[in-house]
C-alpha cells in the first residue's frame, strides 16, 4: 500500500501575521492553535509564525512573518498573484476580494 503526504496547511507569507491570521479567523470561522492566541496584556505581537485550525483542531492556515511582500499587480503580469484561494458559499455570486496582505482570494457559489 502506498503511503502518500498528507497537507497539513496552507501558508500565507505576510509583514503582518497576526493582522491577516485575524481577518481569516474572523472571515471563515477558524480559531486559534492553541499558544497561538493573542496576548492577554493587549501589548505588541508580532510573531513570526501563527496557525489557524477548525473546530475539530485541523490546521487549515499558517501565516508565516516576512520582511517585505510585493502586492500583486494581477490582473497585470508585474508581479504575479503567487497563491490565491478559492472558497464557496451558498447563495452568492462570484466575488473577487483582496486580503491584508495582497493576496487575492474568491468567493463563488458552491
Amino acid at each position: 500500500m502506498t503511503s502518500y503526504p498528507r497537507l497539513l496547511h496552507t501558508v500565507l507569507d505576510t509583514t503582518r501575521p497576526r493582522a491577516l491570521a485575524e481577518f481569516y479567523r474572523e472571515l471563515l470561522g477558524l480559531r486559534y492553535r492553541p499558544g497561538d492566541e493573542p496576548p492577554d496584556h493587549g501589548g505588541p505581537d508580532e510573531p513570526d509564525w501563527l496557525v489557524l485550525t477548525d473546530d475539530e483542531g485541523n490546521r487549515k492556515l499558517a501565516f508565516q512573518l516576512v520582511e517585505e511582500l510585493p502586492r500583486t499587480t494581477w490582473p497585470g503580469a508585474d508581479v504575479p498573484m503567487q497563491l490565491h484561494l478559492d472558497l464557496t458559499v451558498p447563495d452568492e455570486p462570484l466575488y473577487v476580494f483582496a486580503d491584508l496582505a495582497g493576496h487575492p482570494f474568491c468567493i463563488f457559489v458552491a
